[in-house]
C-alpha cells in the first residue's frame, strides 16, 4: 500500500500577539491520501488557511505531530523544510504570484532553479507543463498579456512542474469570474484524475461540493 502524503495528528498552532496567546488551530487530525481530492471549508477565522500553511510546510505546528512525505517536520531544519516543500508540495494561491516581467515558461520553470536543474531541462519541463494545462500557445507571453484564467493556469503549471504529490490550492477561483473559475476547477479535477492529490481551501460551498470529501472547520477545530 502507498503511504499517506500527509498525516496530521492532534496538531495545534498558537500565535503570540502582544503577549497574548491566540490559538488558531486546536488539536486537528487529518490524513491526505495519494490522489485525494479534499476541500477544507470554513468562514474567515476558522483556521483553514493556518491549516493549509502547516500542511504545506510553510509553518510548523505548536503541538502535535505532522508528517509530510513520511517525514516529521519537527525534526527538519529550515533548509531541509525548503527541500521537502520543493519536492513534495505544489502551491496555488488566489493571487497568482507570477513575476510580471517574466514569460509564462520562465515563471513555471522557477521552482526548478531551486532544484539545480539545468536551463534546457527547465525549459523542456516548463513547456510540457504549460502544454498540459492548455497553454502551449502562451509560452512566451508575460502575465499582463494573459487573462486571469490563463494566469491561474500558469500558476497551476508552476505548482506541478516539480511533480509534487500534493497540490494545495488556497481560494484558487477567488479572483476569477464564474465561468473561468469553473474551467480552473475542471483542470484541478483532471489533474486529480491523473493521480495528483488536491487539497482545496475555500469558503465557497459550491466549489467545495465538487471535491471527493469536505472538511468543515470552525474556531480552529474540525467540526464535520
Amino acid at each position: 500500500m502507498t503511504a499517506p502524503a500527509i498525516v496530521a495528528t492532534g496538531i495545534s498552532r498558537t500565535y503570540e500577539l502582544d503577549g497574548v496567546s491566540v490559538p488558531a488551530l486546536r488539536g486537528v487530525s487529518l490524513t491526505i491520501e495519494p490522489a485525494d481530492y479534499v476541500a477544507i471549508v470554513g468562514t474567515s477565522g476558522s483556521g483553514k488557511s493556518t491549516l493549509m500553511h502547516l500542511l504545506g510546510g510553510l509553518d510548523r505546528p505548536s503541538g502535535g505531530t505532522l508528517l509530510i512525505g513520511g517525514r516529521d517536520v519537527s525534526t527538519l531544519n529550515p533548509a531541509e523544510m525548503a527541500k521537502l516543500r520543493n519536492e513534495t508540495i505544489g502551491f496555488v494561491f488566489q493571487s497568482f504570484h507570477l513575476l510580471s516581467r517574466t514569460t509564462a515558461r520562465d515563471n513555471v520553470a522557477l521552482p526548478l532553479v531551486y532544484r539545480g536543474a539545468g536551463r534546457r531541462e527547465r525549459r523542456e519541463r516548463a513547456t510540457a507543463m504549460l502544454e498540459r494545462v492548455g497553454l502551449a500557445h502562451r509560452l512566451d507571453h508575460r502575465p499582463n498579456q494573459m487573462s486571469g484564467g490563463e494566469q491561474q493556469r500558469v500558476a497551476i503549471a508552476r505548482a506541478l512542474v516539480t511533480d509534487p504529490s500534493v497540490l494545495l490550492a488556497d481560494e484558487p477561483t477567488g479572483n476569477l469570474d464564474s465561468a473561468t473559475g469553473q474551467s480552473v476547477l475542471a483542470l484541478l479535477e483532471s489533474l486529480n484524475d491523473d493521480g495528483v492529490a488536491v487539497v482545496l481551501v475555500t469558503h465557497d460551498r459550491e466549489v467545495a461540493a465538487r471535491a471527493q470529501r469536505q472538511i468543515v472547520m470552525k474556531d480552529g477545530v474540525i467540526v464535520q
